[in-house]
């Protein structure tokens, strides 16, 4: 227990700096916990949306295009790293204390919160790497081309960043909003990528003339301008490059079917070896790992994309 202790006893000095939430010393309302639910869901939205300052350029493929949703990062904004600092910490934290690397008694006190700090600066080191692996790998434009200053720069809001998911994750998991920041983050991710891509008014010509981008809003329009009504519904459903009607239908179908299975549990029997006769139950959810591993996996192959890349 020694040993573990000694590599716990690593964080201790960096505590007094690392960015804290004091633990609520009161049960917090259900109206404040939706208040600071929505404050903090308003900051990560603004935070998806302003563009970096100093970057030369983001045209061009995307590596992580497919793993942005559930990474809940987006492309060019300082929202670049999204929640990846975080999960990947925790990954690595678990490891190590799941291998006995790092021995951690849970009910101490203290051990909780070193084993929470270290995760904390763990995480602000990795949002400090990738940022660097960002722009050393000319995602933003070569180097040469940024200059040494818009390169700091960039890092720097990227770094910056990565302390406001953090310190906005650990609010809302100590009790002043509703449920893990992950997962809302995710959640909100998603849905304004769906939001947009239904009813999304930007127009984008494709060689066919201006379209609308969101898909619903193309439908009406097609409808509208289109005297061929069959073939307007069909371009409505099946148009290439851009959002149109059965995705969105995919994506309501999938929501559907994956609410109905979440109400599914197994119920495992449960018997008392010192009472004898005494049995009960254990529900547990079919999906039990909900999302996690899915999470895990992009984490993981983002990472290593950083690694390859440095």
């Amino acid at each position: 227990m020694a040993g573990g202790f000694r590599v716990l006893h690593l964080v201790r000095p960096f505590l007094a700096f690392l960015p804290e939430v004091q633990s609520a010393d009161r049960k917090i309302p259900f109206r404040e916990k939706v208040i600071y639910t929505v404050i903090s869901l308003f900051i990560f939205l603004v935070c998806s949306q302003l563009p970096l300052y100093g970057i030369h350029s983001t045209t061009g493929a995307d590596p992580f295009y497919w793993m942005r949703v559930i990474l809940a990062s987006n492309r060019g904004t300082v929202m670049e790293l999204g929640i990846t600092p975080i999960v990947t910490s925790g990954m690595v934290m678990q490891l190590l204390v799941g291998s006995k690397i790092i021995e951690v008694d849970n009910s101490v006190r203290e051990d909780r919160a070193l084993l929470n700090g270290a995760q904390k600066l763990l995480g602000i080191l990795i949002a400090i790497g990738e940022a660097v692996a960002y722009v050393l790998s000319g995602m933003y434009g070569s180097v040469s081309q940024l200059g040494t200053g818009n390169a700091i720069l960039i890092i720097l809001q990227l770094f910056f960043a990565g302390i406001i998911v953090i310190c906005l994750d650990e609010l809302l998991q100590k009790g002043y909003g509703l449920g893990s920041g992950i997962s809302l983050f995710i959640a909100t991710n998603i849905c304004e990528n769906i939001i947009w891509k239904a009813f999304s008014p930007t127009t984008i010509n494709s060689g066919r003339g201006a379209e609308f981008e969101g898909a619903v809003i193309a439908l009406f329009h097609l409808l509208i301008t289109r005297s061929d009504k069959v073939r307007a519904l069909r371009e409505a459903f099946y148009r290439q490059n851009l959002p149109n009607v059965t995705n969105l239908l995919a994506t309501v179908l999938v929501f559907l079917i994956v609410i109905y299975f979440q109400g599914f549990r197994v119920v495992l029997p449960v018997r008392s070896k010192n009472a004898r006769g005494q049995q009960g139950s254990y529900p547990i959810k079919l999906f039990y790992t909900s999302n996690m591993p899915i999470i895990l996996h992009s984490a993981l192959i983002t990472n290593l994309y950083f690694i390859s890349q440095v």
